[in-house]
């Protein structure tokens, strides 16, 4: 998610279409934690349906593109005329907002429950990268992609020696799970590595828009092909990569899906190149595209963190709305129908949700085109 303020007149439309296409996709989940009475994890392939899987690994995109997209946002920034130490205190002042936003104003969307997930992981990301750039761009490139394929030799160290302070560091760091912090209990659904490497590839990575679109376009394909390839040898032989391994399912389409079903509770280096691959090959081959429909998926992705916000208020108010004539996981009012929705009436919220978006996210996007206002670039 790009959180950074950007020129409209100097935007790059495949970005924005690309992180606007993924928050459409983000809402789908959302709205299943909401509306969706299944008791069990989605991707667990002896009790999920192949649709239910696929639409929660088709969820697996929005976080990996937010913060990638997030760190070429800022070398974008950077790139059209701020200093090095405004766009590092420009980045600490967001990390930091996005932080106090994920403690209150998400918090309070989702109706309890202090739940450390992606504007978290961002805004933290934000502020390191806000020291990583006073470095050459090849080390901060190169800082993100250690990260990236050297953080699953972390997965071998075990917490059962360490004290409980070490504990809590760790969780944050590496480890899914319960933490404290500022005093209070936390889940942290997004330990920092390597989103912290995701972010600072993302910056490097914001090179490849200032040169020649051809060989820009060139470049994405080797990158986003390459990337794929490396995801299937590795997962094939499952030597490295990923806390898991796939097997064999009985028929072809169901092996398929435990092949792909890789860890994102932190981030697998198979999660990041089957996520990240695709969505570079995607902007290599929409650049230059232009029509109604990318139209309006770049005004979601003008508009990230507004959308963000925006959306949850949004569904869970629609939960607690029908929770007087259905029984929904989050409704907060319990209702004398069924418990929950089928997958087919998720999806069918999940479009009306991204209908009524689509008309206060143009009305702030042309708001944020012809204001100046300096908190415009902190939402």
């Amino acid at each position: 998610m790009n959180l950074l303020a950007e020129s409209p007149k100097k935007r790059i439309d495949s970005i924005d279409i690309l992180r606007g296409i993924v928050m459409c996709i983000m809402a789908i989940d959302h709205t299943r934690d909401f509306f969706m009475a299944e008791h069990f994890d989605p991707t667990d392939l002896t009790r999920a349906s192949t649709a239910l899987f696929l639409t929660r690994f088709i969820t697996h995109y929005c976080a990996a593109t937010f913060v990638f997209l997030a760190g070429t946002g800022a070398f974008l920034s950077l790139n059209r005329g701020k200093t090095k130490i405004e766009a590092s205190k420009f980045l600490l002042s967001r990390g930091l907002w996005l932080v106090f936003l994920e403690f209150t104003v998400i918090h309070w969307a989702w109706g309890g429950g202090q739940f450390l997930q992606v504007i978290w992981a961002i805004g933290i990301s934000m502020m390191i990268l806000g020291l990583l750039i006073y470095l050459p761009l090849p080390v901060v490139g190169v800082f993100g992609v250690i990260l990236i394929f050297g953080h699953d030799l972390l997965d071998g160290i075990s917490m059962s020696g360490m004290s409980a302070g070490e504990k809590n560091w760790w969780t944050f760091l590496h480890v899914q799970g319960m933490g404290r912090i500022f005093g209070m209990d936390v889940f942290v659904l997004y330990p920092l590595v390597p989103w912290i490497g995701v972010m600072a590839a993302g910056y490097a990575f914001g090179k490849l828009f200032t040169i020649d679109a051809a060989k820009r376009k060139h470049i994405l394909i080797i990158l986003g092909s390459s990337a794929i390839a490396l995801f299937i040898i590795i997962r094939y032989f499952g030597i490295y990569g990923d806390r898991t391994t796939w097997t064999y399912q009985g028929n072809l389409h169901r092996t398929i899906l435990s092949f792909i079903d890789v860890s994102k509770y932190p981030p697998s280096l198979d999660y990041l190149l089957i996520t990240l691959g695709p969505g570079m090959l995607f902007l290599a081959f929409v650049e230059g595209v232009s029509n109604k429909i990318t139209d309006i998926f770049v005004i979601f992705g003008r508009v990230p963190l507004f959308y963000y916000i925006l959306h949850i208020y949004l569904i869970h108010l629609m939960a607690i709305v029908l929770g007087y004539f259905f029984s929904l996981p989050q409704s907060l009012l319990p209702g004398p129908g069924p418990d929950g929705f089928s997958l087919a009436g998720v999806y069918l919220v999940w479009l009306c949700v991204v209908v009524i978006l689509y008309f206060p996210c143009r009305w702030f996007m042309n708001y944020k085109r012809t204001h100046k206002q300096w908190w415009l670039s902190y939402l």
